[in-house]
């Protein structure tokens, strides 16, 4: 009978027989199976900045400060398509193998739509560029490509990233704390990511490593409250990048603890987080 009811009541009806360990376990990056309900392992991590990446033969696309350069965005779209069809194919090719590991799922955590404004990030080429609206318009198509317009079902996810101000020196990353004017924040960092959720409907986004404005990333209610989810309408899920629930008690000194940083992140909206911190969840509780 459960089988025959909406999603929101069958996954409700998993979680009355979820313990709390099973729930968290699903809220890393690499979550367990649980065979009791049948809930087959995963692995959230993928990517396909311009081509499916690291898992075997794949279309290998110019980088993505290259493809900006063409200012094209028909043919962003049609890459993306490509990229989607490969990225299907391979994820149902890795299923029939019973494969279920790290860059075999179809949760691609792609475009980077960070601004380009410094030349000593080293990321810089994973990037459309420095302009606001080239960057809207690029990752608009590319998440489109990416995602597909079956009305019930996505072809792949899409997640654009990082959430928000991130673009600085590479080595600083991990305890810098962004403070643009609020001018700044709205015509230069946030117009891409308001493009990829409004227009696009991109049903993921990452959080960045830094701070903004003395708020982690991924644990910031001006982000990922009042701006994602409040203005934008946002109904998909956040992801913390890798290690920056770490990062928010290790080298923001936010909190004293990795289970109070975990505890302070998922409160605060991150709902799955790249990397074991969010194991410590279950002490948390």
């Amino acid at each position: 009978m459960i089988a025959q009811q909406n999603i929101e009541t069958r996954v409700e009806a998993l979680l009355q027989q979820m313990t709390l360990e099973e729930k968290v376990s699903q809220l890393v990056h690499h979550s367990k199976a649980i065979k009791k309900l049948n809930i087959k392992t995963y692995n959230w991590w993928n990517e396909c900045l311009h081509g499916v990446a690291r898992a075997g033969l794949a279309t290998v696309f110019p980088q993505a400060i290259g493809m900006a350069a063409s200012w094209n965005t028909q043919l962003m779209y049609e890459v993306a398509t490509v990229i989607s069809d490969e990225a299907r194919a391979k994820h149902h090719e890795f299923e029939r193998q019973d494969k279920r590991g790290i860059y075999q799922g179809l949760t691609h955590w792609s475009p980077n739509i960070n601004i380009f404004r410094d030349p000593r990030w080293g990321r810089g080429m994973e990037t459309y560029g420095e302009d606001p609206i080239l960057t809207s318009k690029l990752a608009v198509a590319f998440i489109k490509g990416l995602q597909g317009d079956d009305p019930e079902y996505f072809k792949v996810i899409a997640t654009p990233k990082h959430f928000a101000v991130h673009s600085g020196p590479e080595y600083s990353r991990h305890y810098f704390n962004a403070e643009p004017s609020t001018k700044d924040l709205w015509q230069t960092y946030l117009p891409a990511f308001e493009a990829c959720i409004k227009e696009a409907g991109a049903y993921s986004i990452m959080g960045a490593y830094n701070r903004l404005y003395g708020e982690a990333c991924c644990a910031s209610t001006l982000l990922l409250h009042k701006i994602l989810r409040e203005q934008w309408s946002f109904q998909g899920f956040v992801v913390s990048d890798c290690g920056a629930i770490h990062d928010i008690f290790a080298h923001h000194k936010l909190t004293k603890s990795k289970a109070e940083a975990a505890a302070l992140a998922v409160k605060s909206g991150t709902d799955l987080c790249c990397g074991n911190e969010y194991c410590d969840l279950v002490e948390a509780v």
